[in-house]
């Protein structure tokens, strides 16, 4: 017989337009087919660096999203009481014109009474620009709830961090270690990278306390105890060093482990000592003399000692070879037997010196030093939230960045490579600015990286000069702000009140706040007949639950409708060896009164007559988003995008190309800058690189550095703690000042976690993202919600059995703030004293136009209810943040719990009235 004949490749599309995805933060390249102008399916770009065809089912669903029933339609007027959702629509032009007029005055009057945040956008460097020109001090996005602890703590130590400034060298590694590595960050890169080290046979290590993804497939799991990575990292330190297993020529050559220590008492002490040029200089071995750090053919002595100064190397070797941080000293606590610990320190050890490599390729060095060939080690790191999530966790990433370093393993073959514009030293990013001048911008950009306390944002006195207290003593090095105190704050009248908090795409009465039942509250809190808050303005494309707290709503495009510039100058697509950047632009034209929110924002500033957004006449500069990234300069012949400047044929530098965007559209929405071959390794001292990065716009002139073991900004704060120094930190503030700003990397408990464990939450309770759900929209698509509609607290086999449960079963989990009743599954692959879920999936009913019976909407939960923004009065009655000392980074992960067995019901608690439906104009409720 005949069988049939079956069309196996039906043409999808009649047009394939190429943009970059938006569905988490990989910004993939991706192909949208349309059919009749409707998209009709979308693809990886097998072209694009990043992903090079790979989608994932975030990707592929993307196309749920510009078809989404909860997407916003047109502009909305609050008529109601906040949280009541009850809007009216109205025209942009009234929209705008209410918006100016809230902000307008505050310009002329009180800048700093604008709070403008914003949540996972990436256009920062624009939003970023906007507030500056406004002139308020209060500006920020989420990395202060994300991960600021790995931004800050990889900064500071070897001048980039994990994800974006950086990957493996996955075609040379032979040893990968992840560190608190959920699958929603990077995630097609990294799949790509598994695949690749599976292939060649290289070992994979994840260290974590729940086994699932990429844990999962990982050669061997470590199930640490949550909160304990950095005294285990520290632990496998002291093996290193116990065995002579360092790199002593990496530490000499490429750190400041060589640099003398002052160890004279007073203000200088644990400072470098300085020579006459006040520079700090190392011991050559040769002359036994002091040497310029920098000078050619200079071989650091580590072991030196002059006039009673040692090196870094040897403060060092003395702190992690203590007992204390022997592996049979810190295993209890981590969870991670002494031998396993031992186990690992020899098999990184291994690789890195018996298994070394060398790269044919000849370099020279910042000093003027040939090389013939790139000397390698093949142990690569990777980690992310999960340990940076807690209140130790800026010093838990700087362990980690410190055993890199003892291993020599960044910037060589086989280890760990930054991606341009990175590496960048400390001394190459701005100071905070914040002094405000009514009717002008501020003098520079709100976020930075302070080197000491004068670089704090403190008024005269000494109170914090930002809501949300980022760069004041509570939390001196908070490089991206605390977004999580915002609200807390604002309400307080902590430090001062506000008038106008402007949000965009920050889901801050729900899933993006601790303590989310009172953020509810304070959003609708009233001094009198007053709102403590007085105006709120949000910005999102889709119906979530802060639509109903705010007073103005201003819809924005779904990310296929829009232009964005995923830009050097903010969060760009580099790969190690390609300085990489790309757009969106809108494929399909949208179908509601909506606008780019950047577009928005440029409108508002014409407006306003924000300094760089109007022309001489006062008339608009920028047409819209488009113009924008086309033609705005932050320095001459430095803009947005580095590719097709000028006459279309510069690269990094040149003059604003109109035809800019199209030729990114011509050439599938990116563009790449090669990294010529003799710089793609030991970039921070490879003169090939430094060259190259100043000819490409990162530099303005060769920035070689040596990285930090040793970080001088924290013990000049360690220094005023003490008492030293003109600028002082209130004395409720000293002794943990003391702890947590210890120049070399240290593990202290999580703030609370003794306490807790003593009071009766002896559990550990987490959140982890899945690789289908990456923001709070992706459990709205219609799509992934077939694959995970509802989530479950997973409890470990000891608690289980322990508390009798069974299949179907609900549980009360309770916190020292409050408690929740939620199901349960049984995970064996699991911390032994932790439970976990899945984060984001509860929804609010009436939010995201789900169903009031919509699994996320019963049975989904989430674990914000019983985190609190503030962690208990100490003995002076003070609450500080729920944060991490250091950056302000929220502290999410530190959350302690109990749990009881409730039994079989079919749904979770708390729940909240439902938020009513939005209504489009002409549709009936």
């Amino acid at each position: 017989m005949n069988q049939p004949r079956l069309d196996l490749s039906p043409p999808v599309s009649d047009e394939v337009r190429k943009t970059t995805c938006y569905m988490c933060a990989c910004r993939c390249g991706i192909n949208v087919h349309l059919k009749s102008g409707k998209v009709s399916y979308i693809e990886g770009n097998r072209d694009h660096p990043v992903n090079k065809g790979v989608l994932c089912a975030k990707g592929a669903a993307g196309i749920m999203q510009i078809t989404a029933p909860s997407r916003l339609r047109a502009p909305l007027r609050r008529v109601g009481p906040r949280g009541s959702g009850a809007f009216e629509e109205i025209s942009w032009d009234e929209a705008l014109a209410l918006a100016v007029s809230w902000m307008k005055p505050l310009r002329e009057t009180a800048p700093e009474k604008l709070a403008f945040f914003t949540g996972r956008d990436q256009s920062q460097s624009l939003t970023g620009w906007w507030a500056q020109a406004f002139g308020t001090p209060n500006y920020a996005a989420h990395g202060g709830f994300c991960s600021v602890n790995m931004a800050a703590a990889g900064i500071y130590t070897i001048g980039g961090a994990f994800w974006e400034f950086g990957q493996p060298d996955w075609d040379h590694t032979k040893l990968f270690v992840m560190f608190g590595v959920a699958e929603d960050h990077d995630s097609n890169p990294i799949k790509i990278g598994l695949g690749r080290l599976k292939e060649r046979g290289a070992r994979v290590i994840s260290v974590n306390p729940i086994r699932t993804g990429y844990s999962a497939v990982a050669d061997d799991w470590i199930g640490i105890t949550p909160g304990t990575d950095g005294l285990l990292i520290l632990s496998l330190i002291h093996c290193l060093l116990e065995a002579g297993k360092v790199d002593l020529r990496y530490l000499a050559q490429f750190t400041n482990a060589g640099l003398l220590v002052n160890e004279a008492g007073g203000p200088e002490k644990g400072l470098f000592a300085r020579n006459a040029e006040s520079q700090p200089f190392v011991i050559d071995k040769t002359t036994k003399h002091p040497a310029a750090w920098d000078g050619k053919a200079v071989e650091p002595d580590l072991g030196a000692v002059w006039q009673g100064n040692r090196t870094v190397f040897q403060h060092m070797a003395e702190m992690y070879l203590s007992p204390d941080y022997a592996p049979e000293a810190v295993a209890a606590r981590c969870g991670v037997g002494a031998l396993r610990i031992r186990q690992l320190a020899a098999e990184l050890a291994s690789v890195a010196f018996d298994q070394a490599i060398v790269l044919d390729q000849p370099w020279t060095d910042f000093r003027g030093n040939a090389h013939p060939n790139m000397p390698g080690r093949p142990v690569s790191f990777h980690a992310m939230r999960g340990i940076s999530a807690h209140s130790n966790g800026f010093q838990t990433a700087r362990a980690l960045h410190l055993l890199q370093i003892v291993l020599g393993t960044v910037e060589v073959p086989g280890g760990y490579r930054f991606k341009p514009p990175y590496p960048k030293p400390v001394e190459a990013h701005p100071t905070p600015n914040f002094v405000t001048t009514p009717g002008k911008p501020l003098s520079g950009p709100h976020l930075g990286y302070v080197r000491g306390p004068e670089n704090l944002c403190l008024l005269p006195d000494g109170s914090p000069a930002r809501i949300d207290k980022g760069f004041s003593w509570e939390n001196p090095m908070s490089a991206h702000g605390m977004m999580h105190m915002v609200i807390p704050n604002a309400h307080a009248g902590d430090p001062y009140r506000i008038d106008t908090l402007f949000l965009y795409m920050a889901n801050m009465s729900w899933n993006s706040s601790m303590n989310t039942a009172s953020v509810m509250e304070m959003l609708t809190a009233k001094d009198g007949d007053d709102y403590v808050i007085p105006r709120i303005i949000y910005s999102d494309a889709y119906a979530s639950e802060m639509v109903a707290y705010a007073d103005l709503i201003l819809p924005d495009t779904t990310y296929l409708e829009r232009h964005d510039c995923i830009s050097l100058l903010d969060r760009p697509i580099s790969e190690p060896d390609a300085a990489g950047d790309s757009i969106r632009w809108p494929v399909i034209e949208p179908d509601r009164d909506v606008r780019g929110f950047q577009s928005v924002l440029l409108d508002l500033g014409a407006r306003l007559g924000l300094p760089g957004m109007v022309n001489e006449d006062g008339s608009a500069k920028f047409k819209d988003y488009a113009d924008y990234i086309a033609n705005h300069q932050r320095r001459p012949g430095v803009g947005p995008l580095i590719g097709f400047r000028g006459n279309g044929e510069d690269v990094g530098r040149g003059a604003p190309n109109p035809a800019q965007i199209e030729r990114y559209i011509e050439n599938g929405g990116f563009f790449q800058a090669h990294v010529p071959d003799e710089a793609r390794y030991y970039k921070p001292w490879n003169a090939g690189y430094q060259d190259w990065a100043v000819a490409t716009s990162f530099y303005e002139a060769p920035q070689p550095y040596l990285f930090n073991i040793w970080s001088e900004p924290m013990r000049k704060f360690q220094l005023a703690a003490e008492g030293h120094g003109p600028i002082q930190p209130p004395d409720h503030l000293r002794a943990r000042l003391r702890q947590a700003m210890n120049p070399l990397p240290v593990w202290y408990p999580p703030f609370g976690d003794d306490e807790a464990a003593g009071w009766g939450y002896p559990l550990h309770a987490l959140t982890q993202r899945p690789m289908d759900m990456y923001h709070s929209w992706g459990s709205q698509n219609a799509w992934l919600r077939q694959i995970r509609g509802k989530n479950f607290l997973y409890l470990p086999t000891k608690v289980w059995q322990a508390e009798g449960f069974q299949a179907g079963d609900y549980a009360r989990l309770i916190s020292p703030n409050g408690g929740i009743t939620v199901p349960v599954a049984h995970m064996a692959a699991l911390n032994e004293n932790t439970v976990w879920t899945w984060n984001a999936i509860g929804k609010r009913k009436g939010a995201w136009a789900l169903d009031d019976a919509a699994p996320e909407a019963t049975e989904g939960f989430l674990l914000n209810h019983l985190i609190s923004e503030l962690l208990p009065a100490k003995g002076d009655g003070h609450r500080y943040s729920n944060s991490d000392p250091v950056t302000g980074q929220a502290a999410w992960f530190d959350l302690r719990v109990r749990i009881e067995r409730v039994g079989p019901r079919d749904h979770s608690d708390p729940a909240f009235p439902p938020i009513p439906r939005v209504v489009p104009k002409g549709e009936r409720r």
